[in-house]
């Protein structure tokens, strides 16, 4: 596969800057085991969904974890914005499964982001566009997503339909 043009120039600050933070985030902290604890556990969506009522994130403070990670030399942060599970660190329009529908009830992403660029970090976004919790995405899936503009996706190398238009699809 040929790479992109100026794909090489677009890494050449990566190299330069190596030392960073990559914080995975959402509400597989809760059961505090690995992030693919839906999937691997096989949990249902009534015992997942738990850790929504239950997401209140007291110890969040992001100008904090922002000047430690440069006073620490780091010279940029990756997040998750959303993981697997198909929770958003934002107030997405397109999903209720998101970080305002949580007692917390506010945008985690946007301090975030607005921290770790006042310390003078670049930041980054890990955004899966594996979905477990769209009702179109296969239960499972694992591997990969791709989506045509009609709706059909493949969701860990099975077809599906997507039910409702969303980011996923």
């Amino acid at each position: 596969m040929a790479e992109p043009e100026g794909f090489n120039a677009n890494l050449e600050w990566l190299i330069r800057d190596r030392f960073g933070l990559f914080i995975h985030w959402g509400l597989y902290a809760l059961p505090a085991r690995h992030e693919w604890v839906k999937n691997r556990e096989r949990l249902t969506d009534e015992h997942y969904d738990r850790y929504l009522r239950h997401f209140n994130p007291d110890l969040f403070d992001p100008v904090q974890w922002a000047r430690a990670a440069r006073r620490a030399g780091m010279r940029y942060m990756v997040i998750t914005s959303k993981h697997h599970e198909g929770f958003a660190l934002w107030d997405s329009k397109l999903t209720d499964y998101k970080a305002t529908s949580t007692p917390y009830g506010r945008d985690l992403l946007r301090p975030m982001l607005d921290a770790f660029r006042a310390e003078g970090l670049k930041v980054g976004l890990y955004h899966s566009l594996i979905d477990w919790h769209h009702p179109g995405c296969t239960p499972g899936a694992t591997t990969r997503r791709s989506a045509s503009s009609t709706g059909t996706a493949t969701c860990g190398g099975t077809p599906t339909t997507c039910t409702a238009r969303c980011a996923s699809c």
